[in-house]
């Protein structure tokens, strides 16, 4: 038996395996052109929590660089997979992943605009994206694909975080309670919903490209870390060179408090999250509710003009 008919049987296996898995959630994965006005948005757009504020604004800087270096790695892995499904799923990934960088990066912009120092965190995360998880001049042979699957399960993992973001905040009403600006409501409830809509994708691919266990446990924990040291930094960093705020507290009072009242995922969902992933028989598809996302995506303004 040839090196190549064992790689051929998993990858029939995995296959196999992903369209037990959630033939139910078969939608069709497409980019929307949508569009935000942020004239007249406020700096703090939760009212009245300028950390939680901050602790979103990571993602205007962060997931722009980030989100097109991972849809520059899905499209490299295109050429792995042969499955017409999955390999239609990885394209419309890929352009909603773009969509969701420029979206983002359109706030930024507002930031800047309005004299929001963000060159420091800017540095370190063009860094960590285009440094550590660059392609290294690795560009064929053995060492090529083994950095591509590298790459593929770090952002497979990242993924199942954003995902579980994205259903966090298409549930959590205490943003409608305490008046968060539509605009931005809407923006982070699009991509969460589109997270949660393509959530089985990045997985999927990493497991039809690599599949290996042990890369998928190791690359999760770098990704997990990883992330939540970019994002805590990066919104302390934004919180304590915030010269609005009238009573400053420690950024972990500050991070405890914002949880406590639901601005904010609590730190034991980084963990909980974590020990979902590394479970052996984990598939996104075993989260919650697929229809959330369909749901809001019906009736996001931005989505609707989107269609029109």
């Amino acid at each position: 038996m040839t090196h190549a008919q064992p790689q051929e049987q998993a990858q029939e296996q995995a296959h196999r395996a992903r369209t037990h898995e959630y033939d139910e959630e078969a939608l069709a994965i497409n980019a929307r052109p949508v569009r935000f006005d942020w004239s007249g948005v406020p700096l703090e757009y939760i009212p009245g929590e300028p950390y939680a504020t901050h602790f979103w604004n990571v993602m205007h800087l962060a997931l722009p660089e980030g989100e097109r270096a991972m849809a520059d790695v899905f499209a490299q892995a295109l050429v792995l997979i042969d499955d017409p499904r999955l390999r239609e799923e990885v394209v419309g990934f890929v352009g909603q992943e773009a969509t969701h960088a420029s979206s983002h990066e359109g706030f930024r912009k507002y930031l800047i605009a309005n004299g929001v120092e963000i060159g420091p965190v800017m540095a370190r995360i063009e860094f960590a994206v285009e440094k550590i998880f660059g392609d290294h001049g690795i560009t064929d042979g053995r060492a090529s694909r083994a950095w591509l699957s590298e790459r593929l399960g770090i952002y497979a993992a990242a993924e199942h975080f954003t995902a579980v973001v994205g259903e966090w905040l298409l549930d959590n009403t205490a943003f409608d309670d305490v008046g968060v600006d539509p605009t931005m409501l809407d923006l982070l409830r699009w991509h969460g919903a589109e997270e949660l809509e393509h959530r089985n994708v990045a997985f999927d691919a990493f497991q039809y490209v690599d599949g290996g266990y042990f890369r998928r446990a190791r690359t999760a924990l770098i990704a997990s870390t990883g992330l939540a040291a970019l994002w805590f930094s990066t919104a302390a960093y934004l919180y304590r060179n915030d010269a609005t705020i009238a009573r400053r507290r420690p950024w972990p009072v500050a991070f405890a408090l914002a949880a406590r009242r639901h601005m904010i995922p609590g730190i034991s969902f980084l963990f909980e999250q974590i020990y979902l992933y590394l479970r052996p028989g984990f598939h996104p598809s075993s989260m919650g509710d697929i229809d959330k996302a369909v749901r809001y995506l019906a009736i996001s303004p931005a989505a609707r003009a989107a269609e029109q």
